[in-house]
């Protein structure tokens, strides 16, 4: 799918840090913008490719202008993706038709729903993967990470994993060995962000994707992300998104139902 697509016209779906459940390889095409890969900040542009394991801590920000193609594969299954994000710039132009055109085929597989379209996207996914390793091989090497890098990656791997459980940044810190002000300013140089603001984006990732995505009850969100009341919760919501979670779920619904949002049922 475009990027686009994978955002579901909500730029908040990629602008703030979150994981995915499955491996993503993105390849853009068109434009510049600016990631965010296990809390390393990094420009992307024209012929960059991007593999982000599931689980991996991300943001995504293309601007307006910028144009990519994403395919999803399954976490755990047998084709083979790499265990740690990948950048790649793409230099030569044989690699580059190559990409897009894997890519292109895919579209077209899944779109013409012909018979056999599992085996077939299955067969490209491998290719996919042969493409990837072989760039991986051809890609010469950065250096060894700083110090403040592999901080923000242990940082980020922990928001991954404890984010609901409403612990506090001083508390990351500690489990770190540091202090919350050198983690804040570390963070802030290598990824642009906070300490603080980092852990804010999952949660409201999170946060927005569950009560716009469905009906599960807000107090029952408040608690499966660590909030210790839903009126907190909801203050946290409004806080920063200027809307309140029931507004939120209203405004989902009437993108996903434009005539319920034109003609709300009276409710008595």
């Amino acid at each position: 799918m475009t990027v686009a697509q994978w955002a579901a016209g909500c730029d908040w779906r990629l602008s703030l840090l979150h994981s995915n459940a499955q491996h993503a390889l993105l390849w853009i095409t068109r434009g510049q913008g600016i990631a965010l890969i296990e809390g390393v900040r990094c420009g992307i542009g024209v012929h960059n490719a991007l593999a982000i394991p599931a689980g991996t801590l991300f943001s995504l920000d293309l601007g307006k202008t910028g144009f990519g193609l994403v395919c999803l594969i399954p976490a755990g299954g047998p084709v083979l993706m790499p265990d740690e994000p990948q950048h790649l710039r793409i230099r030569d132009v044989t690699g580059q038709n190559e990409l897009t055109a894997l890519l292109e085929v895919m579209q077209r597989e899944q779109s013409a729903a012909r018979p056999f379209t599992d085996e077939a996207l299955d067969a490209q996914a491998w290719l996919l993967s042969v493409w990837l390793r072989r760039a991986m091989i051809a890609h010469t090497a950065g250096g060894r990470l700083k110090a403040s890098e592999r901080l923000v990656k242990a940082y980020a791997a922990l928001i991954e994993r404890d984010f609901t459980s409403g612990r506090a940044m001083a508390a990351y810190a500690r489990t770190l060995g540091v202090t919350p002000t050198h983690l804040t300013r570390v963070c802030k140089d290598v990824s642009g962000l906070t300490a603080a603001e980092m852990l804010t984006e999952r949660s409201l990732h999170a946060a927005r994707d569950m009560l716009e995505a469905g009906e599960r009850p807000i107090g029952q969100i408040a608690a499966s992300l660590g909030f210790g009341s839903a009126a907190y919760f909801s203050r946290f919501v409004l806080q920063h998104t200027g809307q309140s979670p029931s507004a939120l779920r209203a405004r989902a619904a009437g993108r996903a139902n434009p005539a319920a949002a034109l003609f709300p049922t009276k409710i008595e």
